[in-house]
Parts: structure tokens; sequence; C-alpha cells
């Protein structure tokens, strides 16, 4: 993850990363990533986690399907919104690539001291850490919270007193589906930049024009998730597929459409971050 973040934070392009929901996706990313030779980032978001088998068999399933692919381009397999410093740890010995740990919900100093503790376990096995001050609004995987932007000097107090790799600041994206325009807060980018040199995260990229994408982008973001985007057009696709085949019931039939809207959205998304052919 180190290698490919500050590649992109470099050369002013973003690593996408995409939630996975299924084998489906986790298919869908490899595929596309390997076509269009671009770096590219699994998430699975702690809460969900459990659901699709736990982090070990996550951890088993994304090893074998990189080597049964032949998959050569950069994959990293990463925790999304950790909840807790031992599903941080979890996620590590599991053998997770990356992991973000979410202290955004407690105060400041709690924050950096659980921050700290993921870092200093999760280093020791070369495994990188990001984390996140403010809160992304909206909602994602069941989880709702209210959008609260980061304060800069409680940024600059987390990412110097912890030594974590990428920092994820609140600056008004949102999980989930936006209600009118986003406002990202470009201003409060531009100042943070200047007082910190680790690469930024962007959650909540869908929706997002690619105007504003790129003007985050500029400001040091080398990580941009996207969830939502994904799951609209596998579920259009799926909704079509139903709908206008009402006597169709062959799972791999119904299944086809979802998969190829998710490889379509996948390398859109590729060629809007620039992480094109950057593997």
């Amino acid at each position: 993850m180190k290698n490919i973040l500050d590649d992109a934070f470099e050369k002013k392009y973003a690593v996408p990363q995409f939630n996975m929901n299924g084998l489906i996706w986790l298919e869908s990313i490899l595929k596309t990533a390997e076509k269009c030779k671009a770096p590219v980032i699994i998430g699975t978001t702690d809460k969900i986690v459990d659901q699709l088998g736990g982090f070990k068999l996550l951890a088993q399933i994304f090893e074998i399907m990189k080597k049964d692919l032949k998959i050569k381009v950069p994959a990293i397999l990463h925790l999304d919104h950790g909840q807790t410093v031992e599903r941080c740890f979890e996620a590590v010995d599991a053998g997770y690539d990356s992991v973000m740990y979410d202290g955004s919900k407690l105060s400041i100093e709690e924050n950096v001291k659980n921050t700290k503790k993921v870092v200093e376990y999760a280093h020791k096995q070369g495994v990188t850490v990001e984390a996140e001050v403010g809160s992304v609004g909206g909602t994602e995987d069941g989880v709702y919270s209210d959008m609260i932007y980061a304060d800069q000097s409680e940024c600059m107090k987390l990412a110097i007193e912890t030594g974590i790799d990428s920092l994820a600041p609140a600056l008004g994206s949102v999980h989930g589906k936006y209600k009118g325009e986003p406002n990202l807060g470009f201003e409060e980018m531009a100042r943070l930049r200047q007082s910190l040199h680790v690469p930024f995260v962007l959650h909540g990229a869908s929706g997002i024009s690619n105007a504003d994408l790129q003007k985050a982008i500029s400001y040091g973001h080398a990580k941009v998730n996207y969830n939502t985007e994904l799951n609209i057009g596998w579920s259009d696709a799926l909704r079509t597929v139903l709908t206008e085949n009402q006597e169709l019931y062959a799972p791999m039939e119904i299944l086809k459409p979802g998969k190829q809207a998710l490889n379509a959205v996948i390398e859109e998304v590729i060629i809007r971050t620039g992480a094109y052919e950057k593997a």
C-alpha cells in the first residue's frame, strides 16, 4: 500500500478502493484492474466482514483468487472503517495488507491513543494504517454518521503523533447517495496540505463530479473510495434482467449482467482517478 500510495501522491493520481460485497465484486475488481493495468485496493468494511466469512477466509480467498486469475498488478486487501483496535489486530493477523482504524467518533486524545496502538502493531508486520478525523456523513453498510468537518489541528496531531501512512480528513464527502450537489471543503484541503505531507484518502467518492475529484487529487488525495456507485450499477442490472425475463431462474444467467455492470463501473473509475496503466 505505501509504495502505490506514495507513487500516486507524487504523480498526482489516485488509487481507487472498491469495496467488495461478495466474490462477484472481488472477481470483477481484480480482472478489471488487470485489464486496465492499474493498481487497486479492495476494501472490506468492518461492519460486513463477518457476513462475508471473516478476516481469515477473506484473506485466503483474496490470495487464491489473485493467483488463479494470474493478477500481476498491485492489489491490496484493506480493512475499511475498523471499529476497534482489536478488529484491526485481527485483520493484520489474518494477512491483510492494510487497515483503517476509525476513531473519528472518539475524542482526539482517544483517537490518537488507539491509532498509535494499531500503527505499532501493524507496522511490525509490514501492514499500513489509515486513520480518520471528523466524520464522513451518510450511511455505509448500515452505519449512519452525521457529517463533521475535520479540524486541522486534530488532523496534524493524529498524523504526527501516530505515524499513520494515510489520513482520511472528513471534508464534505458522504457515504451513500448524495442529496443535491456534493460540497467539498477545498479551502480546508489546501490549508491542511500546506501543513502535512501524508497522502489523503477521500471517502464517499461515488457521485462526486470529475472536476471536483481532480481538484481533490491535486490536493494530495492519493486513495479514493468507491462503493455506492458499484452497488447501484450492479443492482440496476440485476433489477432489469429479472424484470425483463420473468421465467429466468438460472443463477449464472441472472448474475451475468450484474458482473458486466460492475466491470464497466470499475473501468470508468480507474480512468477517472488517473490510475489507468499506472501499475
